[in-house]
C-alpha cells in the first residue's frame, strides 16, 4: 500500500515567499515535525520546471530540505529527507529532524500520483 502526497501552495506572506505545505495521509509533515510556528520550503525552489525542483524524485536521490523550525534551521536544525525514485516508486526516507522532534517513518508513493501531484502544486504556483 503506497502513502498518499498532498502538496499545498501557500499564499505569499509579509516575511517569505510562496511556500509549501506537504500532507501524507492527510497528515501535515512540516507542523508535525518542525512545530508550530516553522515554515516550509520556498515553491520556487521545490518545484521549478518537470524534473529540475528540489523535490522531483531521481534514481539518484537527493536530500531535500522541507521546512525549519520559527527560530530557523541554523538555530535548531532543518526537517529534511532523502528523496529517491525506483522505478514506479517514491520514497522519502532517512529523515533530519530539527532538535528534540519525533523522526517521521519512512513513506513510499506511487511514482504517477507524485508526479501527477507536483505537477498540479507547480500549475497552482505558476497561475
Amino acid at each position: 500500500m503506497f502513502n498518499r502526497l498532498e502538496v499545498r501552495v501557500l499564499p505569499l506572506g509579509p516575511r517569505w515567499a510562496a511556500q509549501l505545505s506537504f500532507r501524507i495521509d492527510g497528515e501535515e509533515v512540516v507542523t508535525a515535525a518542525a512545530g508550530e510556528g516553522g515554515r516550509g520550503p520556498f515553491a520556487e525552489e521545490a518545484l521549478s520546471a518537470e524534473g529540475q525542483g528540489l523535490l522531483w524524485a531521481t534514481a539518484e536521490g537527493r536530500r531535500v530540505v522541507l521546512g525549519e523550525p520559527e527560530c530557523t534551521g541554523g538555530c535548531c536544525g532543518y526537517l529534511s529527507v532523502f528523496v529517491q525514485r525506483h522505478g514506479g516508486i517514491v520514497e522519502w526516507s532517512d529523515w533530519r529532524v530539527p532538535a528534540n522532534e519525533a523522526r517521521p517513518p519512512a513513506f513510499h508513493f506511487a511514482a504517477d500520483q507524485y508526479d501527477a501531484e507536483l505537477t498540479r502544486a507547480l500549475t497552482t504556483f505558476a497561475s
